[in-house]
């Protein structure tokens, strides 16, 4: 068994466990669910803001409700989160930079490099060290996103926008996987490489590890990873495609399949056009879509391993009811708030309300890259495991630009299929 030094973040999350008081009344999942339908409530009710101040005001309020009930020390946290909300304000406020925005370097290279640099400079603090809840944030933002994530806009997508997203998928996952486990690499954190470099990073990356109940010093440095490999890709790719002459809207497939992040997708695709821009969303929408199927798929499957390698002789209703145990209850909050949106709430209070959730989801995943570089060390990304799952990340992400590059071109070039 290895150490937990041997992993990012495991010192922060040890001592902040420890310095907990009483165990949360529920889950962490179900409270990014209630946090997350809370933010989105509010907003309903005509919550409106004009600065990202506000914003990061009224997001920390239900944050530090939910927190408190999680257990945590609260005069830790407060302090803690308003530190960490007011470094992710610095990270929009420089990618809103013109002199920034002009080289379309979004956000969350600025959180990451943040937190990065504060970590790498001075001793993190007890107290801030409790308010680093990268997975609390992001679980929260992913409820928040459901509601941005409408069935209308998938079918409007295009049926050649989701085969690409499912060819991808399918076909990256199955070489991460199998290169991790050629590498060495366990079956946990070889689903969770495979499941970030193959769908969406670091949203599936946590959406797997609820799936399987991973270990989160593991889920900490594939976050971490994601991210640190993301930063030069969503620069060089637009690069790449323009340099090689590739068709704006081919390049923009390409870049919706293969960089992690929703920003850098839009980001990217600007770089080379409008149409590439829409062509690298529509990929990239119907990836994230695949979100709430992957964690439903990966928690049936690992159900079952565990269940035949263990000889586990149970009924097929108890396999049901530890399937739903597994399932992340947070994918389950993005499937009703996209459902909701889809189908209950009218166009015009959709659109009325998309610019506000959009900044409250930014906000949430602000906070949480900035979160990942506080607890991540980066000499641990090329140590830990004698660097193996690196090199697993890195043949995977390989692979996927490779195998995207193609799928672009046979689904968008306009051969065999119409352009």
């Amino acid at each position: 068994m290895q150490t937990t030094a041997t992993h990012p973040a495991a010192v922060p999350d040890v001592a902040r466990e420890s310095d907990s008081t009483r165990p949360p009344l529920i889950s962490e999942d179900w409270l990014s669910v209630l946090v997350g339908a809370a933010l989105i409530a509010l907003v309903l009710a005509g919550s409106r803001f004009t600065n990202p101040m506000q914003v990061g005001l009224l997001v920390l309020i239900p944050l530090s409700a939910g927190a408190a009930v999680l257990g945590a020390r609260m005069l830790r946290f407060l302090p803690g989160a308003l530190l960490v909300s007011a470094l992710a304000w610095l990270a929009q406020a420089i990618a809103a930079l013109p002199a920034v925005s002009a080289w379309s370097l979004e956000y969350v290279v600025f959180a990451l490099a943040i937190g990065l640099i504060v970590n790498h400079t001075v001793p993190v603090p007890a107290w801030l060290r409790e308010a680093v809840r990268t997975e609390y944030y992001i679980k929260t933002g992913l409820v928040v996103l459901g509601a941005g994530i409408l069935v209308d806009d998938i079918a409007r997508a295009g049926l050649l926008g989701i085969a690409q997203a499912l060819v991808v998928v399918l076909s990256v996952w199955a070489f991460a996987f199998w290169l991790a486990r050629r590498l060495r690499v366990d079956d946990e954190f070889a689903t969770m490489l495979a499941s970030a470099v193959s769908i969406c990073g670091v949203s599936a990356a946590i959406a797997t590890c609820g799936a399987i109940q991973g270990d989160r010093k593991k889920l900490s440095y594939v976050t971490s990873l994601v991210l640190v490999v993301a930063m030069p890709m969503m620069v060089l790719m637009p690069w790449v495609a323009k340099a090689i002459g590739m068709p704006d809207v081919v390049a923009g497939a390409w870049l919706g399949g293969t960089l992690d992040t929703s920003a850098a997708v839009v980001a990217g695709g600007e770089l080379i056009s409008a149409a590439a821009r829409d062509a690298a969303v529509v990929v990239k929408l119907s990836q994230n879509a695949l979100i709430g199927v992957a964690a439903f798929l990966l928690t049936v499957w690992w159900t079952l391993k565990r269940k035949t390698e263990s000889g586990d002789e149970s009924t097929h209703r108890t396999s049901l009811a530890v399937i739903w145990e597994r399932f992340p209850k947070f994918v389950f909050g993005f499937l009703v708030a996209s459902i909701v949106f889809s189908w209950f709430v009218g166009d015009a209070t959709v659109g009325d309300t998309r610019g506000p959730l959009t900044a409250i989801r930014t906000t949430l995943f602000a906070m949480a890259f900035v979160s990942i570089g506080l607890e991540t060390s980066l000499r641990t990304l090329v140590t830990t495991d004698q660097g193996r799952p690196a090199f697993a990340f890195l043949g995977g992400q390989a692979f996927n630009i490779i195998v995207t590059f193609a799928a672009a071109y046979v689904f968008f070039g306009g051969f065999p299929f119409a352009p």
